[in-house]
């Protein structure tokens, strides 16, 4: 197996706004595996949230794909992979995720099978995704609500966490006004003190919230749980859901988990997250980074699987490079070619075989 990178800039349509900074860019590593004439790809983004920047993921992906010399074939690698054997000491999870990707790819496009039907599941998954608003002004707030229900998406996510406490439950009210039928997540990154949060909650209960999202500052999931006990809605772990672990910690204590591949390891990691929660009273959330549609594709094979897709990362971008999982009209979608069944935008599919 031979590996390649590439790294590129991915432009937001419009800054992002959230509770502890503001997004306008993110920089993206492709790693390329080739092997008999066949090739996979995955994806890595920085982040500042998880300490990586592009240099850093360019070598980690280069000494990983580098480490996949030692396999006589890539069915080999992923077994590896999914047995938890490690593509490096320390690896990052992010890592971990873009190497299982390009493998999930690979072996795919060789045995003709996409990669949800590798998972297991018949059928290609579609379902409604969540599309998120930053923390804007009112006007614009309203202008991109009516944009959206008009488009066709159900679910709408709404960052919080303003200084200002006010602000979010107007900005709320005015989703709300615009999008009438939509349903309601919100978002405050670890924003609130238990005491804003107990506040707040109920008056977001009452303009139809469905559930928040890491309402409480991480690091402290014994107040997470708490917290979740007494909410009148259903409380979704984020940041201090990172991994399995975590997550056994957090399991019939929080309403929801969300999980998103660049934190937890990849596909089969989640699975495994999945698994663990099964019957515990705690729902799987599928969440993302910002990233173009070959980093969201791995998550969109996984999609029916969990109550709440939050895989819009690709929609905020001004231009992405990749196209296959869809999004634009609410729904994301896995197809049923083999692989990820994602292109680059400037070729034609058949050349990515």
């Amino acid at each position: 197996m031979r590996a390649g990178r590439r790294t590129v800039r991915l432009d937001l349509t419009e800054p992002l706004r959230i509770s502890r900074s503001t997004m306008t860019t993110r920089d993206a590593v492709w790693l390329t595996i080739e092997h008999e004439g066949a090739t996979g790809h995955g994806e890595a983004v920085t982040s500042v949230y998880y300490r990586l920047d592009a240099k850093t993921l360019d070598g980690l992906l280069a000494a990983a794909g580098a480490d996949l010399a030692r396999f006589p074939d890539p069915e080999t690698a992923l077994e590896a992979l999914r047995a938890d054997e490690p593509t490096g000491d320390g690896t990052p999870p992010a890592v971990t995720a873009a190497v299982e990707s390009a493998l999930l790819d690979l072996v795919g496009k060789r045995a003709g099978s996409p990669v949800h039907r590798l998972l297991g599941a018949a059928e290609p998954p579609l379902v409604a995704t969540a599309r998120t608003i930053g923390i804007t002004s009112l006007t614009h707030t309203a202008e991109q609500a009516r944009r959206l229900a008009a488009s066709g998406f159900e679910v709408i996510k709404v960052k919080a966490g303003a200084p200002d406490p006010e602000d979010d439950v107007e900005r709320v009210r005015v989703v709300r006004d615009a999008a009438p039928r939509a349903r309601l997540l919100l978002d405050p990154n670890g924003a609130w003190t238990a005491a804003r949060a107990e506040a707040l909650l109920p008056r977001f209960a009452d303009l139809g919230v469905e559930a928040v999202e890491q309402p409480l500052a991480p690091g402290d999931p014994e107040a997470l749980g708490a917290l979740a006990q007494r909410s009148p809605l259903p409380v979704i772990a984020d940041e201090d859901a990172v991994d399995l672990e975590d997550v056994r910690r957090l399991a019939g204590r929080v309403q929801g988990v969300n999980v998103k591949l660049a934190k937890c390891g990849g596909v089969h990691a989640a699975l495994r997250i999945a698994e663990s929660i099964d019957g515990s009273g705690t729902e799987l959330m599928l969440g993302c980074l910002t990233a173009s549609s070959l980093g969201l594709a791995p998550a969109v094979h996984l999609a029916d699987r969990a109550r709440w897709a939050d895989l819009d990362g690709h929609l905020l971008l001004a231009h992405d490079p990749w196209t296959g999982i869809g999004g634009e009209d609410g729904r994301v979608g896995a197809s049923g070619l083999p692989g990820l069944g994602v292109a680059p935008r400037e070729v034609n599919r058949e050349d990515m075989a």
